[in-house]
């Protein structure tokens, strides 16, 4: 794909982020989750964002765990980044950003009613050596982007056990962008992590 096509394919998505494109309206969790102790390791943008669509879905958020109050693990959300090209100067042209998020839910029983599934999701730029600025503030907005489509994606699950059962967790990714994929199982890149 050369480069101007994948500049006009960018722009939507920074133009949605440049008018504050936040995550839809509330979800529809599953009963017993109107209490919820939420854990999110590596916190940062994730943990904010992800307690703000909690907010939105009417849950209220509890410091600690304890009786009635329902489970929200997410032990590994982190970003990587993979060089796809190299120019004839041994330059990088291209990268592929990569989030991938594990998570997992209990009601206010201790019952797993989302086991441990994995969501991954990747977007791919090209790097320009020239605008190392441009490029930065690029990265910030995939990763950005990336974490609002994470948590869409697990809302999606929780909202898929309130309709249809434990079950339907690991069928409703939602509707997710073009490079994306979700799955149950780690990915088997080993890419270089770039932090939160």
């Amino acid at each position: 794909m050369n480069r101007m096509l994948k500049i006009v394919l960018l722009l939507p998505m920074l133009a949605l982020a440049a008018c504050g494109f936040h995550l839809r309206g509330s979800a529809a969790l599953p009963p017993g989750m109107q209490r919820v102790h939420l854990t999110v390791g590596g916190g940062g943008d994730f943990q904010r964002k992800l307690a703000r669509a909690l907010l939105a879905s009417n849950v209220t958020l509890e410091d600690k765990s304890g009786p009635g109050i329902a489970e929200l693990h997410v032990p590994a959300q982190n970003f990587t980044v993979q060089s796809l090209t190299i120019n004839g100067a041994a330059q990088v042209t291209e990268f592929a950003v990569r989030f991938h998020v594990v998570f997992t839910a209990t009601n206010p029983e201790g019952k797993v009613i989302v086991p441990d599934q994995a969501i991954d999701l990747q977007r791919e730029f090209s790097y320009d050596a020239s605008q190392p600025v441009g490029t930065q503030s690029q990265m910030e907005q995939i990763q950005g982007s990336l974490t609002d489509d994470a948590i869409q994606a697990l809302l999606f699950r929780l909202q898929a056990v309130a309709k249809n059962g434990e079950t339907a967790a690991a069928n409703a990714v939602g509707p997710l962008p073009a490079n994306a994929s979700t799955t149950q199982a780690p990915p088997q890149y080993m890419p270089t992590p770039i932090g939160n």
